[in-house]
């Protein structure tokens, strides 16, 4: 389910020109991310700002200070900062010029709905400024500094899991268990149909929530669960299968294969398939037919 690339609405919030700049990398309906670039340095005079929503920025480069409503830190690369929506917080940088961040930023409601179920409250905020660098992060934070974490076509549920795991961090509360009712479940089984039927079609996650009345983020859960994997990897794991079949029961070529199974790059498709099945698509029909 791809981003949208289009600039988001609203903006992120105003720097101050003479020492920081944001550019808007790539949004969801729900969330947002950007790069911030400060050039500020040790005698330059903080700058407040406020915390329109949610945020957990990667710092990519830079050490600097940061204060808010949670406390005060000091930032370094490999440490996410957290700031609660309608917060302000203030920025130094004593210990050198400059730094670089990629923000995340989750409109209130959809933080909401995560921490009801990761913290155990709608109402959860993070309770300190930072959460320091650690292990278990450090695949998602390398996923954003290379800016592939949300450029793919699971972008919204890697948005999710992002706000799972800092808030299953920053909390003391073990994750509610996912209580599937048999109205959820019929409903997902209506979405796994509809995906069956619309395999290769341009599916994205607002159109399956829509398909199971459900927000986005308690469709993927719930999905999740019963299911046993998140929908884009059931969708990308069912065209793969149909591919892999038709290259093994028919002689058309293999990129008309690939775009009627609903891939939309060869490239990509190739990729995916020698992942899964330890071969190109054109030596897997060969050794089918040997």
């Amino acid at each position: 389910m791809p981003p949208d690339p289009t600039p988001p609405d609203p903006t992120p919030p105003p720097l101050d020109p003479a020492t920081a700049a944001v550019r808007a990398l790539c949004r969801g309906r729900e969330w947002r991310v950007s790069e911030y670039l400060c050039t500020a340095g040790p005698g330059d005079i903080a700058f407040e700002e406020r915390h329109d929503e949610v945020a957990i920025a990667a710092v990519i480069a830079g050490t600097f200070t940061y204060r808010a409503d949670a406390g005060s830190a000091v930032l370094y690369p490999g440490a996410l900062l957290l700031g609660n929506a309608g917060t302000c917080y203030q920025c130094g940088h004593e210990h050198g010029r400059g730094d670089r961040c990629i923000s995340f930023q989750a409109a209130t409601e959809y933080f909401a709905e995560v921490a009801a179920s990761m913290a155990g409250s709608s109402r959860f905020r993070f309770p300190a400024p930072m959460l320091p660098a650690t292990p278990s992060l450090l695949p998602r934070l390398v996923g954003i500094e290379a800016r592939t974490a949300f450029a793919a076509a699971d972008a919204d549920e890697t948005a999710a899991r992002l706000l799972e795991a800092v808030i299953g961090v920053m909390s003391d509360q073990t994750p509610k268990p996912v209580r599937v009712s048999p109205r959820d479940r019929r409903r997902i089984g209506e979405a796994l149909r509809y995906i069956e039927l619309h395999v290769a079609d341009a599916l994205d996650l607002d159109t399956l929530a829509g398909v199971a009345i459900m927000s986005k983020y308690h469709f993927v859960r719930t999905f999740r669960h019963i299911v046993g994997m998140t929908p884009y990897q059931f969708l990308l794991d069912l065209r793969l299968r149909r591919t892999a079949v038709r290259l093994a029961t028919s002689a058309a070529p293999v990129s008309a294969i690939a775009f009627e199974s609903g891939f939309g790059d060869l490239s990509t498709f190739n990729a995916r398939f020698r992942r899964t099945f330890g071969m190109s698509p054109t030596a897997f029909r060969c050794r089918g037919q040997t």
